[in-house]
């Protein structure tokens, strides 16, 4: 005899499917606009169309696609890598290096963290300007190469690192920097994972700091180049739909080819 499922359990796979469902249709909708015309994505059109190709050439002849997206990816992998390695030296010292004022000024960086960026918008400019690092990979990558955030979160995850083995590498004569290096780094992975996820988006989808600094169209990055594109008096949805498609994908296949590394990182493992 078959054991019958419990209501429950059917209004809970239920609710999960339909959730799914509400969270991918955005997704779907997103890559079949980017198909059709844009008077067919305004009479509420949700299939697939046969205008793709034609979406592409009018974004490539009306804007500069290609230097737009080697911005992106040029200033958010050097920042991303920059903010992993200054981040998790801080997190790994202030969570190795045994000293009684090392909280307070961890409280402190946790206050930085409720100062909203607009705050310091405009002494930052200024700064940057009178530095000329506008329009550069390193005026874009300065302001979050160091986070309260990401420095709270590798020492949170060092918590659970075993200091024998720390203890060990020094009897054993070697140094501070080849201990992170050698031996923290690669016990650490899932950590880098997940702040590496994080902080690719974080600069990836950025916005407000590129329009500020980035005040050539050479310099523009994707997320610019898709508020260009809604610029003028009648807006082709259909491109912009291509756009938007083409800058979510970097970050969609991060995520996806580094899933199981992010997930571990985020419930704070070392394996």
């Amino acid at each position: 005899m078959k054991k019958r499922i419990p209501l429950s359990i059917i209004c809970m796979y239920v609710f999960l499917i339909l959730v799914c469902l509400f969270s991918v249709f955005p997704f779907y909708w997103m890559l079949s606009a980017a198909t059709n015309r844009s008077v067919d994505i305004i009479k509420g059109k949700t299939g697939f169309g046969s205008y793709l190709v034609n979406n592409m050439k009018q974004l490539l002849a009306s804007v500069s696609l290609g230097n737009s997206f080697w911005n992106s990816l040029r200033n958010t992998v050097t920042g991303t890598i920059a903010s992993l390695f200054i981040c998790s030296m801080a997190g790994y010292g202030f969570q190795v290096y045994r000293n009684k004022n090392k909280d307070r000024l961890i409280s402190i960086l946790l206050l930085s963290m409720m100062v909203p960026f607009a705050s310091i918008m405009i002494p930052l400019f200024r700064m940057f300007s009178q530095a000329r690092l506008l329009d550069t990979t390193l005026g874009f990558v300065l302001p979050s190469v160091s986070t309260a955030f990401l420095i709270f979160f590798f020492r949170q995850s060092s918590m659970s690192f075993p200091y024998e083995i720390i203890q060990s590498a020094r009897v054993d004569g070697m140094n501070e920097f080849g201990i992170y290096i050698r031996i923290y780094m690669p016990v650490m992975a899932p950590t880098f994972a997940a702040a590496g996820i994080v902080t690719f988006m974080n600069n990836w989808n950025n916005y407000l700091w590129p329009l500020i600094i980035m005040q050539s169209q050479q310099s523009q990055t994707m997320p610019l180049l898709i508020t260009s594109l809604t610029a003028g008096y009648t807006t082709d949805y259909g491109v912009l739909m291509l756009a938007v498609t083409i800058c979510t994908m970097p970050a969609v296949i991060l995520f996806f080819s580094q899933q199981k590394r992010f997930v571990a990182g985020i419930l704070g493992s070392v394996k």
